[in-house]
């Protein structure tokens, strides 16, 4: 499914940073790995000019990328010293039968609670990134960090000093699937902590200079004020998620002039909605972003799936759950991906089912309207 590109050491480092602009600039000192960490900083135009943003662009016979490379050897490094709880390669895979074809995983040493140190600290809480190092308290899940760059071209260099917007890239211990990552910023505990533009416009840029199609990016957010909600997760897919292959329906704008194209996903257990960018990049997340600001303001639980390179961006909002026991379901699982813990559930596990726990947590037919109506009216005001 992924092979990995061999650099001339172990870090896949290209040069120091000791005379960049980067050195010179505010931010979080790192005294750990070395000489520095990694750090890999995205570039101000397209890895491939205006093709970058074609899902056409997105093949897996091109020349695997500087950032795919350097996320699948860290992570195979780590999968060799120890970190990860287990193999997720030997956990069972298999297609639910029936017309959806849901897939199933049985992983019996999967744990949910995967970010339990950043978990405990709720959303109210002042705390200063200097004096919580999470870089420290993920020292061996670190795998490199992420951040906007000052150059037209993206470069991984080596950095003593970190900039304050930038993001760790760790290893989630408890993997979904080969190649689990979350994506955190490095100030986690300080506003804001929901999904702003500047944020979703990095993952979506990460994803583009990745450059894999088997890459999808998850953003989950739960309308909880205990539930930090300001970091994305990643990983690894060797089949299109079910969603990516139900039909769509194209809801007519102006939007389309500007390059931007809205799909009602037809005929899904979770009302559903598709974001589809064509040469806009920038637009597209501008869009997605406004719309996920406007259901964090009316705290409605929502989750997003940024697929082909960022060219595809699928939203989930689901209902608030019911009782405190209840849980929303995760943007994988929206997807049609489910994770069973005992044999006997995962044996057991039919379309029927699965298409009833996705329609449980899906909006009904007049507030899913009423999101579409608002996610319309957004792109009608960004595109004018």
């Amino acid at each position: 499914m992924v092979s990995v590109k061999q650099f001339d050491d172990d870090y896949c480092l290209l040069k120091q940073n000791s005379g960049s602009e980067l050195s010179k600039c505010s931010g979080v000192p790192w005294r750990g790995i070395g000489n520095g960490i990694p750090l890999y900083c995205l570039g101000t135009q397209p890895v491939r000019g205006n093709d970058a943003y074609r899902a056409s662009s997105c093949h897996a016979e091109e020349e695997q990328s500087l950032l795919d490379s350097l996320l699948l050897a860290q992570w195979e490094d780590r999968a060799w010293k120890g970190p990860l709880k287990y193999d997720v390669t030997n956990c069972e895979m298999k297609f639910i039968s029936g017309s959806r074809k849901l897939i199933a995983q049985l992983n019996e040493e999967w744990n949910s609670n995967y970010f339990p140190e950043l978990a405990e600290y709720n959303v109210l809480r002042s705390f200063d990134h200097f004096k919580f190092n999470c870089m420290k308290t993920f020292r061996e899940e670190l795998l490199f960090c992420v951040a906007r760059g000052e150059k037209a071209k993206s470069e991984l260099i080596t950095s003593t000093i970190l900039p304050n917007d930038a993001n760790l890239v760790i290893l989630n211990a408890n993997p979904v699937e080969y190649g689990h990552v979350f994506i955190v910023p490095i100030n986690f505990y300080n506003p804001p902590q929901f999904l702003d533009l500047r944020s979703l416009e990095l993952a979506a840029q990460f994803a583009i200079d990745i450059n894999n199609c088997s890459f999808r990016v998850f953003y989950d957010y739960h309308a909880s004020l205990r539930v930090n909600s300001s970091y994305f997760q990643a990983c690894y897919f060797a089949n299109p998620l079910p969603v990516e292959l139900v039909p769509v329906v194209p809801v007519i704008g102006n939007w389309q002039e500007r390059g931007i194209h809205i799909f009602e996903v037809s005929d899904y257990p979770v009302k559903t909605l598709m974001f589809k960018g064509k040469d806009n990049f920038k637009m597209l997340v501008a869009l997605v972003s406004e719309i996920c600001s406007s259901l964090q303001d009316q705290q409605i639980p929502f989750n997003l799936l940024i697929s082909e390179c960022s060219t595809k961006i699928f939203l989930f909002p689901q209902v608030r759950a019911s009782s405190a026991d209840a849980c929303n379901l995760s943007a994988w699982e929206c997807g049609g991906h489910f994770v069973f813990r005992a044999r006997q559930d995962f044996d057991l596990a039919s379309e029927e089912s699965l298409v009833k726990r996705l329609a449980a947590i899906s909006l009904d037919s007049e507030g899913f309207q009423a999101v579409k109506q608002m996610s319309c009216s957004i792109a009608s005001e960004l595109s004018s």
